[in-house]
């Protein structure tokens, strides 16, 4: 079997005194969407911000492409080609969409960067059309747009997205999932997803992990994770919109 392009195993991570993730075995395979739900205060945020260095891990081992990194500094995390969209989007609202956009390229090839600008503006048509406006002055979905537009920049090999559809018009939301889908289908890209929105999450991922109190308690497939009847009715009772 080959190995999983991001392995996490008996991560512990606390906040001050509090256990935040309680002993976490969790794999994404290249090419994958793996979605992670649960309820607010699970663990699910804290679980990527552990991936991408910060909270640091107190106990166990990630691993990406047969790399320890659970003790490297978040810029070196970056450097491998982890990318990051976090929770609340934290765009540079006083720089521009084309600003922001370059600020995503920084850890990538110049050469590629008139290629990725034309992915990311056709991904996100919106975009294209405000690349000189404010960041600040986007709706929060073109922010939401903008914040993975600007991971996409650095050529990731695993994006990191947390709660892409918060907050968000659902017309917006729906944009979004279309364009993971579109750049898992098309180029290949391999997915970490964290999303309250179970329903469309577990729709569109191959596996998905389902976390309580710091702890993982299911794992399965998207299609068999959506049949389950504790997650139809801890996570999707009057959910589908």
């Amino acid at each position: 079997m080959t190995e999983p392009l991001l392995a996490i195993r008996g991560v512990k991570a606390f906040y001050g005194n509090i256990m935040a993730l309680k002993g976490v075995d969790l794999d994404v395979n290249e090419g994958e969407i793996v979605t992670l739900i649960g309820a607010n205060g699970a663990g699910k945020s804290t679980l990527m911000m552990t991936t991408f260095g910060d909270p640091r891990a107190r106990e166990g081992s990630i691993v990406f492409e047969g790399r320890d990194i659970t003790n490297l500094p978040t810029h070196e995390i970056a450097h491998l080609r982890i990318a990051q969209a976090p929770e609340g989007r934290r765009i540079f609202s006083r720089m521009s969409v084309l600003e922001n956009l370059q600020m995503g390229a920084t850890v990538s090839d110049p050469k590629h960067f008139d290629e990725d600008l034309a992915r990311v503006c056709r991904l996100f048509p919106l975009l294209g059309e405000r690349l000189n406006q404010r960041g600040g002055t986007l709706s929060g979905g073109e922010q939401q747009m903008l914040a993975i537009g600007r991971a996409l920049m650095s050529r990731p090999r695993l994006l990191l997205l947390d709660e892409p559809s918060l907050g968000i018009a659902p017309i917006l939301a729906k944009q979004i999932f279309r364009a993971i889908r579109e750049l898992n289908e098309r180029d290949g890209l391999t997915v970490f997803l964290v999303e309250q929105n179970a329903y469309h999450a577990l729709k569109l991922a191959h596996r998905g992990y389902v976390i309580v109190n710091g702890q993982i308690t299911l794992s399965g497939s998207g299609r068999e994770l959506l049949q389950r009847p504790e997650v139809r009715a801890a996570y999707l009772e009057g959910g589908r919109h």
